[in-house]
């Protein structure tokens, strides 16, 4: 009895080990500590001047009248007008129905890019609102897009 337990924690530490090697799922995606100068400091005091400043071109898109079911998407434009490297690190959407894509590299001051938000339709009808938050090394370090749709029936459908 007391082998067998034995036996099941060791292989249990065995997975776990394997399982924590830092790759998070996502191999090739990592970013260098090297690349990231961060102005902020551990007592609170930083210099507001060399942050990273996420600055997109439209925060609200408006899809106008969609038919229930269908699937649209918008590329958000953004540009990093500040002084050092933007790191976005979530986009996070406010429901299933609405999923994004987003640049998993570090983005240098005056650069541009592009989030991909795309919302699918089917089961919603009316009006939409959806959120976005988009989480980065900023300050504040979220910062709010929203899409906006009409969901009509097709034709001939009550």
């Amino acid at each position: 009895m007391y082998q067998r337990i034995l036996d099941f924690l060791f292989i249990s530490a065995i997975v776990v080990s394997f399982s924590a090697c830092g790759h998070n799922g996502k191999h090739g995606e990592s970013i260098s500590s090297d690349v990231v100068t961060n102005p902020n400091t551990a007592n609170g005091k930083s210099d507001p001047s060399k942050l990273p400043t996420i600055k997109f071109v439209e925060e609200i898109h408006d899809f106008g009248k969609i038919l229930e079911g269908e699937t649209v998407s918008y590329y958000f434009k953004f540009t990093n007008t500040g002084k050092s490297d933007l790191l976005i690190a979530d986009v996070n959407t406010s429901c299933g129905c609405t999923v994004s894509d987003y640049p998993k590299q570090p983005i240098r001051p005056g650069k541009s890019n592009f989030i991909k938000v795309s919302f699918n339709s089917a089961g919603k009808r009316g009006f939409q609102t959806k959120n976005i938050i988009v989480v980065a090394n900023t300050q504040p370090n979220s910062t709010m897009i929203r899409i906006k749709a009409q969901v009509v029936s097709p034709a001939g459908e009550k």
